[in-house]
């Protein structure tokens, strides 16, 4: 029976065991926390994070940030669309005047969402209230319910929770690719005792940590659960690649029949499998990779069952 939410998820999401050699001969166990199959159209951390924003919003437009390639901007614009609900999405960097938008925007753009370019240094500053109620007026978003960029603030941390709850008892360490943080801070707060939460960032910088610490202050009060970052797969930046993660995300396909995003799931994957190699996890293990999203333009075979 078809659910008459058109946020409706599948919960919880499959996890799946991959049989690869190269956690095999360290005696480690690979699953894949598949919430790439969550939603269709929200998917994986997106609707984890994204829905409790729009509960909070009470009905109200949403306005958000991202990039010019952010999937927080299409999950969103997608939201909009289903629910009926205006967007605007703040997108950081000039418009080239005569220029298409790109795919991942034209999606924005199709899905009803309003895009309003910022350049780069008033981005930076998008936080400061000045600031942002300026780019708000400016946007016509004046009253708009503000979410994050990445979506991730305490209601989104808090959302993220029941991804660790839904893996408790199931693996020694729960890996996920970062961006903002908000799912790391979630997602560690869930786990049981004993289990660990490792992310991998998909930035490089190195100050991710504070910012998860402040999202899990303003969601729970305090540092929660036991968790780590490792920030030597970002392949230099967001968006950016090299030969071996492109050979290696091109490997694992054709392992494991699975199209490996390449933003975030697939540095963390090749992370994940260089941790391996160092002896970075104790034989016997479980280690649980969350599968966070899927190569854009999605086929239309992978939208789940309902």
């Amino acid at each position: 029976m078809t659910s008459p939410d058109p946020l409706a998820p599948r919960l919880p999401s499959p996890l799946q065991e991959v049989r690869d050699s190269r956690f095999e001969r360290r005696g480690l166990r690979l699953l894949l926390k598949r919430d790439d199959l969550l939603h269709p159209h929200l998917v994986g951390n997106k609707w984890r994070k994204l829905v409790p924003n729009i509960a909070a919003a009470g009905g109200r437009p949403l306005v958000t940030f991202g990039g010019a390639y952010s999937n927080h901007l299409r999950a969103t614009a997608a939201a909009g669309r289903l629910l009926g609900l205006p967007t605007t999405g703040v997108v950081r960097g000039q418009e080239l005047a005569g220029r298409p938008l790109n795919p991942s925007l034209a999606r924005c753009a199709a899905d009803g969402m309003r895009l309003h370019f910022v350049d780069r240094s008033t981005y930076r500053r998008k936080t400061e209230p000045e600031i942002l109620a300026e780019v708000l007026r400016a946007a016509g978003a004046e009253g708009a319910y503000v979410v994050p960029e990445g979506g991730s603030n305490a209601e989104a941390v808090r959302g993220c929770r029941a991804l660790g709850a839904e893996l408790r008892g199931r693996a020694e360490v729960v890996a996920v690719a970062c961006g903002t943080g908000g799912t790391l801070a979630g997602l560690a707060a869930g786990l049981a005792a004993g289990e660990r939460a490792l992310g991998i960032p998909v930035l490089k910088g190195g100050f991710l940590e504070a910012d998860i610490e402040g999202l899990q202050e303003r969601a729970f009060g305090a540092r929660t659960g036991h968790w780590s970052l490792d920030d030597r797969f970002h392949c230099g930046g967001y968006a950016r690649t090299t030969p071996e993660l492109e050979a290696f995300a091109r490997d694992f396909e054709q392992r494991h029949g699975l199209a490996v995003e390449r933003l975030y799931v697939a540095k963390l994957l090749y992370g994940l499998a260089a941790l391996a190699g160092e002896g970075a996890f104790a034989r016997g293990s479980a280690i649980a990779a969350v599968v966070t999203g899927r190569p854009f333009p999605e086929p239309a075979a992978a939208a789940p069952e309902r």
